[in-house]
């Protein structure tokens, strides 16, 4: 089974702050883009921590007004290290490693640690969300008949939870590898199994 990646799934244009961006520009970026969290970067774009909307309204709350506050900037108040991914994990490993450390979206790193995209977590449920026989439907009418042009029954297509299932066999041998390329690449699907076989016919 081939799980879909980080990488097709992740946002690439990241907003991101400074370590020294000053606290009122880092809540004047999250309004303007709206959005609740945003990652940390050094000026190698490495991630240094993600900042998110409740570390700033945790901040105000522990304000107790006795002295005027420091000049805040964004590295005084992130959350570090950060929990980031590479662009190769699956979807299902990312969605756990999100809700076993309890954040709402991870940084996606390169080899050499620096930020090349966002996985939130709606970025990574929004593949759980179509119905199963929607993308069943999908799979025989566009892939199966209208891609490859073989006939619907050629190829039993079943899914369960995202997971496709391919039976039957294929005409040519170029064609197997084909649908199942394009079938895992389809929104909500997070799996394909593969129990496709060759027409004797074919040398």
């Amino acid at each position: 089974m081939t799980a879909r990646t980080v990488g097709e799934v992740m946002t690439g244009d990241v907003v991101q702050a400074r370590r020294t961006t000053p606290f009122k520009e880092v809540v004047r970026l999250l309004d303007h883009h709206r959005i609740s969290g945003l990652p940390v970067v050094d000026a190698d774009d490495k991630v240094l921590g993600v900042l998110s909307g409740s570390d700033l309204v945790r901040l105000q709350a522990h304000r107790d007004g006795s002295a005027p506050p420091p000049a805040l900037t964004a590295g005084d108040v992130m959350s570090s290290p950060a929990i980031t991914v590479h662009p190769e994990q699956t979807v299902p490993d990312a969605a756990r490693l999100m809700e076993r450390r309890g954040v709402e979206r991870l940084p996606v790193v390169d080899e050499a640690d620096r930020l090349i995209g966002i996985a939130t977590r709606r970025d990574l449920l929004r593949v759980f969300l179509r119905a199963d026989d929607d993308i069943r439907r999908q799979v025989t009418g566009d892939i199966v008949v209208g891609a490859l042009g073989l006939p619907a029954d050629a190829v039993l297509v079943s899914v369960r939870d995202g997971v496709v299932t391919l039976a039957g066999r294929v005409e040519r041998r170029g064609q197997a590898p084909e649908l199942l390329r394009a079938v895992w690449r389809l929104e909500g699907v997070v799996g394909v199994v593969n129990r496709l076989g060759l027409r004797a016919r074919d040398g």
